[in-house]
């Protein structure tokens, strides 16, 4: 037997491997978190049960699950890729853990990898969920399920993109607070309980440019009037991510 048989090998782990750990890791880390949970799995589903159960809101013809499920959905991308995210960043970068990270043999491409993908983890867990709740609430939806799953992954690029562009230019407190305003303003403006048409002419036409109503609107466009492809929203939602991955890639800071 020759000397140093036993002797581990130095060197980093394969890329593929650090991601998958990472992305497990940035999940559980997610899940563990109580105002986490709070925002992308109580408050969509008290949202969905109560006013279906609920006649608050008139959402129109129709029975109110069919119109709130698609909007409840948006939401729940929302509340993973912009607002939990944002946050969880914002404060990762002001206790030095981004920093920390980025000095680590997983390269800085990675870590937003592997964070893009705890999120999609995340969103996964959530449709099934709100899917399952819609279901025992009477929801027969319609529509093409690749449709659904574009302005899906459209949203989330949008959101993402927005969520760290805030966390890494404004400071962590700063993020708490703007992205919980953001959330609260849009789940009230933005198409998702109270349909856009209970809003005065002057202001629909901007809010349907917001993208959680672009995201709203395409996914019941499709779920409960069985559209083939929204085009105008996906569009919206392109443009939302182009934006905003952009502009996070440009003035993100890691410190």
């Amino acid at each position: 037997m020759s000397a140093g048989t036993y002797t581990p090998r130095p060197g980093a782990a394969p890329l593929p491997r650090m991601i998958a750990a990472q992305t497990a890791l940035e999940t559980r880390m997610l899940l563990r978190n109580g105002e986490q949970l709070l925002l992308t799995v109580i408050i969509p589903t008290l949202l969905l049960v109560l006013f279906s159960a609920v006649d608050i809101v008139d959402t129109g013809a129709g029975k109110s699950v069919d119109f709130l499920a698609p909007g409840v959905l948006a939401l729940a991308v929302m509340s993973t890729a912009f607002t939990g995210q944002a946050i969880a960043t914002g404060f990762e970068r002001r206790y030095g853990v981004l920093k920390r990270l980025g000095a680590s043999p997983l390269p800085r491409w990675a870590l937003m990898t592997a964070k893009t993908l705890s999120v999609l983890v995340t969103e996964v867990l959530q449709i099934v969920l709100l899917t399952a709740i819609a279901f025992a609430l009477g929801w027969s939806p319609e529509g093409s399920p690749l449709s659904v799953l574009l302005l899906l992954v459209l949203g989330t690029a949008a959101f993402s993109g927005l969520g760290l562009l805030m966390a890494g230019t404004l400071k962590a407190e700063a993020t708490l607070a703007a992205a919980n305003l953001v959330f609260l303003l849009l789940l009230v403006g933005g198409g998702v309980i109270v349909p856009l048409e209970k809003f005065p002419d002057a202001v629909q036409s901007v809010l349907g440019l917001l993208p959680v109503s672009a995201l709203s609107e395409g996914l019941r466009d499709v779920l409960k009037h069985g559209a083939s492809m929204p085009w105008a929203q996906a569009g919206i939602l392109t443009v939302w991510a182009v934006l905003g991955l952009g502009a996070a890639a440009k003035f993100f800071r890691w410190e």
